[in-house]
């Protein structure tokens, strides 16, 4: 009997354990999902015959490896610092692991070993990064098949609220790590545009000029990720003259977020006290420090930023942040917490779009792939099905002999990429193309 263990019942696990609960039950599998809250765990297993739910302390070596030792395959949700201890411990033990986080440099380290073990290590293996690399990867294959040579690819993906959810001026809500949402593009971007590396302070990122139309949707704006350009060779396009992977978001979010960067609310080396302190007291200390209080005075009523400052609390005596000595940052991720959160009823709405232009005996095409998901509710979330049932889809494959690989990977293989894709079709994630 096959036993499945993960790592993490946060808010990106509700749609894998949902698949993997189904799975278990038709293969006769067991399942245990370790959390450090208990309640958290058994809430997402529903008391399921096959499944149980496990607390421990992650960072306890003892508890965690002999949950690993029992399994047969290991999937990790745990935050990325933590994903080393699992794999050191799968790499021990032999089991095969999953997650959907970046390859960190660590777990990179092992990539001999893992291979000596006759072990497989799928990392990347959720939406942004997974899905995007097996629909891009797909989709060159077919361009190159059919003689064409790409010299340009743009991806952009985004977790967005949905259009019927949408009732806030930031029109942004959060499905994912809220602290993600506070510290991104704080090294910057560089990525590659019409053959020359292209770098982007991190004070420029957030352009609300850098806008792009999605079929069905209207505009929407985007900024660069962190680095594009160590993916060129991964994805074979050494020779595009074009390549920019980006996250979407409306275009008010931008305009705002650029405009929260210049005052420094990102800020992470001052720190301020905020035990009995108010989210409008925080604000009007932090523009006293740095100097923006007659900035903030001089906003106008009507102005879009200062009803976007006025929601995440700048008038606000009521809510206290109670938190000890925290930074700007900090009170930020706090203040998107307590203002931007889903509702139960809430609809979040994944957007991912790939742009490729290519030639074919000098004759120039493009291709646009659209994928518009939208989730169900608070829990049930696009980001989670899209991030969990690459997972789970692949766990099953694995299992099954379907997926056969050895070593470290990403997704960017047809063994891999071609079946998780259909099985991602028949839950209703669809790509929709546009040639011109």
């Amino acid at each position: 009997m096959k036993h499945i263990l993960v790592f993490g019942a946060g808010k990106s696990a509700t749609c894998l354990i949902d698949y993997l609960l189904k799975e278990t039950a038709a293969h006769q599998w067991t399942l245990t999902v370790v959390d450090g809250n208990l309640e958290l765990a058994s809430s997402k297993l529903a008391g399921a015959p096959h499944a149980r739910p496990v607390a421990i302390d992650v960072t306890q070596d003892d508890a965690r490896q002999e949950l690993v030792q029992s399994a047969d395959i290991v999937i990790s949700l745990l935050p990325p610092s933590l994903h080393f201890l699992v794999a050191k411990d799968c790499l021990q033990f032999g089991k095969n692991l999953l997650t959907a986080s970046y390859v960190d440099e660590k777990t990179g380290a092992l990539k001999d070993e893992i291979a000596a073990k006759g072990l497989l290590f799928l990392c990347e293996m959720g939406l942004d990064p997974g899905i995007d690399h097996m629909s891009a990867m797909q989709l060159i294959a077919r361009i190159r098949a059919k003689g064409g040579n790409i010299i340009s690819f743009k991806s952009h993906c985004g977790g967005l609220v949905a259009p019927e959810s949408d009732n806030n001026p930031w029109h942004y809500k959060i499905s994912w790590n809220p602290r993600n949402v506070v510290m991104a593009g704080k090294a910057g971007a560089i990525f590659r545009e019409n053959g020359q590396s292209v770098q982007v302070p991190y004070q420029q990122l957030f352009n609300e000029n850098n806008t792009l139309t999605v079929p069905g949707l209207g505009q929407l704006a985007w900024y660069a990720n962190r680095d594009s350009l160590s993916y060129i060779p991964v994805y074979g396009l050494d020779t595009s003259s074009t390549f920019l992977r980006t996250t979407l978001r409306y275009p008010a979010f931008n305009a705002g977020w650029n405009r929260i960067v210049a005052l420094n609310l990102t800020d992470e080396t001052i720190t301020y006290n905020t035990d009995t302190l108010s989210l409008a007291a925080f604000f009007k200390a932090h523009f006293e420090q740095h100097g923006h209080t007659a900035a903030i005075q001089q906003l106008h009523n009507g102005d879009a930023f200062l009803e976007q400052l006025q929601f995440l609390g700048l008038d606000d005596h009521t809510t206290l942040i109670n938190k000890g000595q925290c930074t700007a940052a900090d009170v930020m991720q706090f203040a998107l917490e307590q203002k931007l959160v889903l509702q139960p009823q809430d609809k979040d709405m994944i957007v991912m779009l790939h742009e490729f232009d290519y030639l074919i005996n000098d004759s120039q095409h493009q291709v646009k792939s659209c994928l518009i998901v939208k989730g169900d509710n608070q829990l049930r979330t696009s980001m989670a099905k899209t991030v969990g049932l690459p997972l789970g889809i692949a766990a099953k494959l694995i299992l099954l002999g379907k997926i056969s690989l050895k070593g470290l990977h990403i997704p960017i293989l047809p063994e891999i990429y071609d079946p998780v894709l259909e099985e991602l079709e028949e839950n209703g994630i669809i790509f929709h193309e546009e040639e011109a």
